[in-house]
């Protein structure tokens, strides 16, 4: 269905959705919440609201691990990176694809036949606007309906039992940057979803859709005025400091804001108690800082919003001024944990930018901010009472001068991996990347739907890992202390995250091709399975007939594997991507799909 027949559709039924407009939202809550706390069943990209992704599932645990062996597996026929992962709803499980962002269903009964499958058409030149290949993050599932997104800007909603098309919108416009390589996000009645494409002087917004329409709700941006932004009367009334009321134009030169990025491309996560959803919003552009003096708000900032009016109750930005396209998306880990004596809504964030964030996620004040690895240098500290990042004048990038050992890169410290956390040890383990750069800015022109970055890149593994080649490690973090428990060095950066279950066992992927399980206590290896090709996505559980299962999506790719995707040699092509990753081509190359193991 397209966006005017589903207008139309709610001006026919505009009466009767009054009436049912509650009742439904309500339903499709307490659906994807009551599946959310069912072990055996996988239904979202975060494993549940709180984004903690992690089970109760205990079958495959630290004594038996070894035993682990391939059950079956499916190929998607499609070669680019395949991140996110699959979803298990009852007994069906339902597989995604990088662009041509084909779905698949099949039922776990008989795992040989497909089910049903959605091929869409697209055309081809929304790959060449798509920043760092052309994956998808992954379905989404509400109301009977497997919700996807397509790289050329469209969300579909399909019926879980049949793939038949319900509806669908195009949100995002290919011809000037845009895309979605995002995961949607459904909570109550709502699919919420943002465009890529900030490299290309996309303006960031959030949408939010109907769940059972598919008409468009609201849509709230990262730069711009105070309306279009969507700041509610009382937005940062607890944290006055952060800053309040015109900044999204203020802060910017000029109206630069209209081309400043703030894109959101992550994963969102949603508290039905206080009705906030929390997500990231991406770094501004172009990367070249000098070509957009000020703090640049509200790109790099943690948003409160709430879900009905999509108005902000509080927002904190991380990065002012970001120097280092530290994009700020990163998954939202919502957990309730004693503070002072009394049990506090926490929100915990991995950011890029290289600092483990924890804050008050009713009030938005920051509680703890450190460093998650040593060799972070751009930043001194964060000033808790203010927020504000201290600045290292040294590792600072500007016009006619080239930056060296800035860490972390500009691919972060963290990017889009999904990782997990122990809520009875209360520990958050994280894929880490270990990478620094050099940066070199230049001056560029602004054209519609072309690449406005501003700056070339070398990257290079960082200084503190064992041999000082590693580009990548698993870290426990103690989230009462901020310590670390233990890590595990990685020779190619931990780029898709982790998955924690009951059974003591922390599992993920690596870019060369491995599927590994670790003790959770110690970080010690315990298994390790070697997939066709190398792993972007974040694994998943599920249990079926009383037997638990592990699925990992294979299929090299992301802004790693960009070189290898492409087949480029030049080392600073793919935004610095290439030189990094040369060796990884001799590890893995590219196939694309999903592997299942049980016992």
């Amino acid at each position: 269905m397209t966006n005017k027949a589903a207008k139309a559709k709610i001006g026919a039924a505009i009466g009767s959705l009054l009436v049912l407009s509650t009742m439904q939202a309500a339903q499709a809550n307490e659906e994807l919440i009551k599946i959310g706390k069912d072990a055996n069943q996988w239904a979202q990209q975060t494993g549940n609201y709180t984004s903690q992704h992690n089970s109760e599932l205990s079958q495959i645990n630290r004594s038996n691990v070894k035993d682990l062996k391939a059950a079956w597996s499916f190929s998607t026929g499609v070669l680019n990176g395949h991140e996110g992962a699959p979803l298990v709803i009852g007994d069906m499980m339902y597989i995604h694809s990088a662009f041509p962002n084909n779905t698949f269903a099949v039922n776990l009964n008989n795992p040989d036949v497909i089910a049903w499958q959605h091929k869409p058409k697209q055309e081809a030149s929304a790959k060449g606007v798509a920043c760092c290949d052309v994956v998808n993050r992954g379905l989404a599932y509400g109301d009977g309906q497997i919700i996807k997104t397509q790289l050329n800007g469209h969300l579909l909603a399909l019926n879980a039992k049949t793939g038949k098309v319900n509806w669908e919108i195009e949100l995002c416009d290919p011809k000037v940057g845009q895309t979605i390589t995002q995961a949607p996000y459904v909570a109550k009645s709502t699919v919420l979803v943002g465009c890529s494409g900030a490299e290309l002087g996309v303006r960031g917004a959030v949408n939010a859709v109907d769940l059972k329409t598919g008409a468009l709700k609201w849509r709230a941006y990262a730069t711009g005025p105070d309306s279009e932004v969507r700041l509610a009367k009382d937005f940062n009334k607890d944290n006055p400091h952060y800053g309040q009321f015109g900044l999204g134009t203020k802060t910017w030169e000029g109206d630069a804001w209209k081309i400043g990025g703030g894109t959101n491309w992550g994963w969102y996560a949603y508290d039905p108690k206080l009705n906030l959803f929390y997500y990231g919003s991406g770094n501004p552009a172009p990367w070249n800082e000098t070509m957009r003096p000020g703090d640049n708000k509200w790109t790099m900032t943690i948003w409160a919003r709430d879900l009905d009016t999509g108005n902000a109750k509080w927002g904190y930005q991380k990065t002012p001024h970001d120097e280092w396209d530290f994009a700020g998306v990163n998954q939202m880990v919502l957990t309730d944990q004693p503070v002072n004596g009394k049990v506090t809504p926490l929100l915990t964030h991995v950011d890029r930018n290289g600092i483990i964030y924890t804050l008050n996620r009713e009030t938005g004040k920051l509680i703890l901010a450190d460093k998650v690895d040593p060799a972070v240098n751009v930043f001194k500290k964060v000033d808790l009472k203010t927020g504000t990042p201290v600045r290292d004048p040294e590792f600072s990038t500007r016009m006619d001068h080239k930056s060296t050992n800035v860490c972390p890169s500009a691919m972060g410290f963290h990017n889009q991996g999904v990782d997990a956390y122990d809520p009875e040890g209360r520990t958050l383990f994280v894929g880490l990347n270990h990478i620094c750069m050099d940066w070199e800015p230049f001056m560029l022109p602004y054209r519609a739907g072309q690449f406005f970055v501003g700056a070339t890149l070398a990257m290079y593994p960082g200084p503190n890992g064992p041999t000082k080649k590693e580009m990548g490690q698993i870290r426990a973090f103690d989230t009462v202390t901020g310590k670390v428990k233990w890590t595990k060095w990685e020779k190619f950066a931990a780029w898709g995250g982790t998955l924690y279950t009951k059974g003591g066992l922390v599992t993920y992927a690596t870019l060369d091709g491995k599927l590994k399980a670790l003790d959770k206590d110690n970080g010690k290896e315990l298994w390790s399975f070697k997939m066709p090709s190398g792993g972007i996505g974040s694994p998943m559980t599920y249990a079926h007939k009383g037997k638990q299962y592990i699925a990992s999506m294979y299929g090299v790719g992301g802004w790693p594997g960009v070189g290898l995707v492409f087949d480029l040699t030049d080392p600073s092509a793919g935004l610095g991507a290439v030189g990094a990753f040369k060796e990884l081509a001799n590890y893995t190359q590219q196939g694309g799909g999903v592997m299942v193991f049980g016992l």
